[in-house]
């Protein structure tokens, strides 16, 4: 995909998506990182696509300035853990440790985002195995490999084969969230789809779901805005 930038104070950097389905220009402000993409027909002149963009520069600029900000991870601030703001102070040692109802990071301040990202990865894992294992046992199916990513469209999923993918941004939500995010696809183990039937297998496993599933909705896209410096 290729880029533009717009000038201005700051510059704007436009990815540039062409699609055989687009009928017409069209312009997308990510609320998750703030990506502006201009989506031009296949066969569009590019001139006319840079066009459209200049004029709709103050509609994009208004996007980007209604957008809530980021979150940065940093020594003395806070970064989300099962559902609350966890102080991140300096610690001793070789890795960060819960001590006090905060995150006691070791090592240089430069260093403690990418710290604080290594904890959660691994709280994360430690979380979503149990959660799996525990739920595929009350559904009796077996599942496959367990990985985690830093997905932006989805929180989870399950391939034919039983594998499950996972967010690590979860352990960053209330722990039922977690929960139910394991439950959902374990479910997929007895049921491919979201047909009522699915949903049924979702209730058997997990009968207060709603609640955190309406959370996933409100606030998933607050988890991820905290950035780690990546």
């Amino acid at each position: 995909m290729d880029s533009t930038r717009l000038p201005g104070d700051p510059p704007l950097e436009v990815a540039l998506r062409r699609s055989a389905r687009a009928r017409r220009y069209s312009l997308r402000v990510s609320q998750l990182d703030g990506r502006v993409t201009l989506t031009l027909p296949r066969r569009a002149p590019i001139a006319e696509g840079l066009a459209f963009l200049r004029e709709k520069e103050g509609w994009i600029r208004g996007h980007l300035a209604a957008r809530p900000e980021d979150h940065a991870v940093a020594l003395g601030g806070t970064v989300p853990f099962r559902g609350r703001a966890l102080p991140i102070v300096a610690g001793t040692g070789r890795a960060p440790r819960l001590i006090d109802e905060a995150l006691a990071v070791p090592g240089p301040a430069a260093g403690v985002a990418g710290r604080v990202q290594a904890f959660l990865r691994s709280e994360a894992r430690a979380a979503l195995v149990e959660a799996v294992a525990r739920h595929a046992a009350a559904l009796g199916r077996p599942h496959g490999r367990i990985t985690l990513r830093d997905t932006r469209s989805r929180w989870g999923s399950c391939t034919s084969r039983g594998d499950l993918m996972f967010s690590w941004r979860l352990i960053m939500a209330p722990a039922q969230v977690l929960d139910y995010v394991a439950a959902h696809e374990v479910a997929h183990l007895a049921e491919m789809n979201h047909s009522p039937a699915y949903w049924a297998v979702v209730r058997r496993l997990m009968p207060d779901y709603a609640a955190p599933r309406s959370w996933l909705r409100a606030n998933g896209a607050a988890l991820h805005r905290v950035r780690f410096g990546d």
